[in-house]
């Protein structure tokens, strides 16, 4: 699949006012912590987030991980599973889109790291930083990839479902 996105801005915003949204969320991990980027692009300039992106028509979740993992981090998933589900209504509360991220954690990657201009700092951490989506900050938090936050605050309108692997 071409790297271009397939819907102009006007159709993108036009189709997901109206439906939900899949995305994919990829987690990457290190010694390091967990890695995230800071939006340099609307929406959400300037938040923290686990790099994502949108399901194509007729991609595969896993298809979707490779090529987000590639277009935002310039590195290709040689292994990865999916860890559970991020529904987003803070995006719909301020009238942007509905969307649902399918979380998947990258366990082997090869390159080497190379963030896109869609992102203007990365960064590897063990504690989150404020500037946060809520829904990524509980999720992170509750499936151990994060550290909780010191004053142990959770949003109760949050819904953020861990997968057990079963390993």
């Amino acid at each position: 699949m071409a790297d271009q996105h397939p819907l102009s801005e006007t159709e993108f915003r036009e189709i997901y006012h109206r439906v939900p949204r899949l995305t994919v969320e990829v987690a990457v991990t290190s010694d390091q912590g967990l890695l995230l980027t800071r939006r340099a692009i609307e929406p959400c300039r300037g938040m923290w987030h686990i790099p994502g992106g949108t399901v194509r028509f007729g991609e595969r979740l896993t298809a979707a991980v490779d090529r987000v993992a590639h277009r935002e981090l310039g590195i290709e998933v040689l292994e990865s599973r999916m860890l559970g589900y991020i529904e987003y209504p803070s995006h719909w509360e301020k009238g942007l889109d509905s969307p649902v991220g399918i979380v998947f954690l990258v366990t082997r990657h090869a390159g080497t790291l190379a963030v896109s201009a869609e992102a203007d700092a990365h960064g590897w951490f063990h504690a989150l930083p404020a500037a946060m989506h809520a829904e990524q900050v509980r999720f992170l938090e509750e499936s151990g990839l994060a550290e909780p936050q010191p004053d142990g605050a959770k949003s109760a309108d949050i819904d953020s479902r861990r997968m057990d692997s079963g390993d």
